[in-house]
């Protein structure tokens, strides 16, 4: 079946109670987060109810410190994509307001999971907290679970073979130093920036290298720089390219942005939401003395991307 996204966890449809979920804020669905779900669907599968995943809608971070650098790795269009390519059936994206950050860990569960959502099981990683003022534990949990007749899972802590450890904050530290590489190590695929299509300057195409521009927004801002890239457009191609995030320091500065060059593509994308993977960092932004110094640059640059995104042309 489809993925369903659920918004509420009040007075919910019998159909959509009674799951093997994942509990966590999933940012990134990276290969730790990974492991917490396989647990939920082997529940799931056990028992024979629909696997869930619950999240939160904003991040609790996001409700508590509000002036905090954006963070986000993933939009929630993108991680409902990557839930529904490990076979997830049910998303629960829960409001996360002060009611909920009000809750005690025995009221979350209680309230939220019992009563609300009905759950059958319920996986979490190994840090898991959970509660008002974070009180809530794995080992809490499982208490929790034999009291109100849920069964409990924890994940332990998942690394790379260089004890390299699967986390969020590693996918975020990677994407700051500029290791595109690292956090696709991480992640299992590669970080990518989802938006709508903005006209710019369009200073590129009178320069012959057209780009698509999209905000940055919430997302973890990577290091800037020029990037070699793979840009999926809506009706699925995938295209080569290569992608300044940055502030225009040349031509004049505008907010963070991503702007692709779609290589040896030349289609209106203006207003479409399209999808751009950062495969490999080649250089920091730049601020040039002259537009035939960057020119030239860019076409340095685009060599580079090429034999990395699309060798042989």
């Amino acid at each position: 079946m489809p993925l369903k996204t659920i918004n509420a966890w009040k007075n919910l449809s019998p159909e959509d109670r009674g799951a093997a979920v994942a509990l966590g804020n999933f940012d990134g669905v990276h290969r730790g987060h990974q492991q917490v779900i396989a647990q939920a669907a082997k529940a799931a599968l056990a028992q024979q109810v629909p696997l869930g995943v619950i999240s939160f809608d904003p991040h609790p971070r996001r409700l508590f410190r509000p002036s905090e650098p954006a963070f986000k790795l993933m939009t929630h269009a993108q991680q409902a994509r990557a839930l529904a390519s490990l076979g997830v059936d049910r998303f629960y994206l829960l409001p996360f307001d002060f009611e909920m950050a009000s809750f005690g860990d025995r009221e979350f569960v209680e309230k939220v999971l019992v009563e609300g959502l009905g759950v059958k099981h319920v996986a979490a990683g190994f840090d898991i907290s959970f509660g008002r003022g974070r009180t809530g534990s794995g080992d809490l949990l499982k208490t929790y679970g034999d009291e109100y007749g849920f069964t409990v899972s924890i994940a332990e802590p998942v690394a790379g073979g260089d004890g390299e450890k699967f986390s969020s904050t590693a996918v975020r530290d990677a994407l700051r130093e500029g290791r595109p590489d690292q956090a696709a190590r991480i992640l299992g695929r590669p970080f990518a920036i989802e938006g709508v299509v903005r006209r710019g300057q369009q200073l590129g195409r009178q320069l012959g290298f057209p780009t698509a521009n999209v905000e940055v927004e919430d997302y973890v801002v990577p290091k800037l720089g020029v990037y070699a890239t793979r840009t999926r457009l809506p009706d699925g191609r995938q295209v080569p390219g290569v992608a300044n995030l940055g502030n225009n320091p040349t031509t004049g500065e505008v907010e963070t942005r991503l702007e692709t060059w779609l290589f040896d593509f030349d289609e209106d994308l203006y207003g479409q939401v399209i999808e751009t993977d950062l495969i490999a960092f080649l250089r920091p932004e730049l601020k040039f003395d002259s537009i035939d110094l960057l020119v030239e640059q860019v076409r340095q640059d685009e060599q580079a991307a090429r034999a990395i995104v699309a060798p042989g042309f």
